[in-house]
């Protein structure tokens, strides 16, 4: 483990986000710094979703299903465990809707520590599901939702046995800022929007507190709006009252009662910015139409916002956010959070088998031939 968390320029490579940003993040020198690379994740212009918007803006998506474990928990998980570590916990615990247990495990396993995790039973996508086992968690299934397992877990981390690394962790909010650096270190400047799906809201306000600490330390001359996006069956946010039994295709936002409510709402009203809400339905033609005409696949929940960006660039659509709430020619970024594969279900499901022809190339040709009609 590398102990010391900002070495020179031509040490940072790979090196991770405390590596590169460690004079904005809670760790000192004596920090045991448990890492993975995580961070430096591609920032991807995105012609045809900008062609979507039209009036001359330019959209970049935020690829942060490119993290180590294919979520942009990596980010704070990197700080938590390094902190925890530091404080001498022996194991780590969260409550998850999949990817927060998947980075929890990874960072546990790379730190020689244990790992508990909780889930609601039969909620989790079978690709974070695998993630959690194949780094040696310790998995209990509840009879129960998001919310009824992040309580159980609030109430176990009182005891000394574990440290909680869920967003209710300040230092995982820390490290997940270094997103929003990131992103002015490439553009130059913070963009006009920043568009990105809200669950638990703590990347919301994560990204929030990241454009201000640029912003007062110079390296950025204003701040973007922020905008979230929560699907129609888990909107607690947008409709102001708890969700008890949220519902929603996008398993990573099913969430009722997010733990960074107040927090997310500060971001929201702090940046002149709003909440939304799409449906199951434009969650899933957002995240086809993402695959099929920019290349990038992602789980459901990270579709939400493109879902909403494309939705105000049609004409005739009302919404919170429209096209009244995109000034002409502003840069906008969309940060999706997981990697497709994390949740591939919905997708695998809409897949028809090929069926086998015959092995020679006239029998391929024919059978391409037919797939055009």
């Amino acid at each position: 483990m590398d102990r010391n968390p900002q070495p020179g320029k031509a040490a940072v490579q790979g090196r991770g986000v405390i590596a590169r940003y460690g004079a904005f993040l809670p760790v000192t020198a004596a920090t045991p710094v448990v890492s993975l690379g995580e961070g430096n994740t591609p920032l991807i212009f995105s012609p045809r979703l900008s062609a979507a918007v039209g009036r001359g803006c330019e959209v970049f998506v935020k690829c942060e299903g490119l993290n180590p474990s294919g979520s942009f928990k990596d980010r704070g998980m990197t700080v938590a465990v390094s902190k925890a570590l530091a404080r001498g916990a022996q194991a780590l615990i969260c409550a998850s809707t999949g990817n927060t247990s998947a980075s929890a495990a990874a960072y546990a396993a790379r730190a020689g520590m244990r790992c508990a995790v909780v889930l609601p039973a039969g909620k989790i996508a079978s690709g974070k599901m695998v993630q959690a086992f194949i780094y040696g968690a310790r998995i209990v299934a509840i009879d129960g939702n998001f919310d009824q397992a992040l309580e159980i877990v609030r109430a176990l981390g009182a005891r000394d046995d574990f440290a909680i690394v869920n967003s209710i962790n300040p230092d995982r909010i820390a490290g997940q800022k270094t997103a929003a650096f990131e992103i002015v270190d490439e553009l130059g400047d913070a963009p006009d929007l920043h568009l990105l799906p809200v669950g638990n809201a703590g990347n919301i306000t994560a990204y929030w507190a990241g454009y201000q600490e640029y912003c007062a330390a110079g390296k950025a001359t204003r701040h973007p709006r922020m905008i979230g996006f929560q699907a129609a069956g888990a909107a607690p946010i947008y409709r102001g009252e708890v969700v008890t039994k949220p519902e929603t295709v996008a398993t990573a936002i099913r969430i009722g009662n997010p733990a960074s409510w107040a927090q997310a709402t500060r971001a929201i009203e702090e940046s002149r910015g709003l909440i939304d809400i799409v449906t199951d339905e434009e969650i899933l033609d957002a995240q086809r139409w993402l695959a099929s005409a920019e290349g990038i696949f992602v789980e459901p929940a990270s579709a939400a916002p493109i879902a909403g960006l494309l939705r105000a660039g049609a004409a005739g659509h009302a919404s919170c956010f429209s096209a009244s709430s995109i000034p002409d020619g502003s840069r906008i970024v969309c940060t999706v959070t997981g990697h497709g594969l994390k949740d591939p279900e919905v997708v695998s499901a809409a897949i028809p088998p090929p069926q086998p022809v015959s092995p020679n190339e006239s029998a391929v040709w024919r059978a391409l031939e037919n797939g055009r009609s």
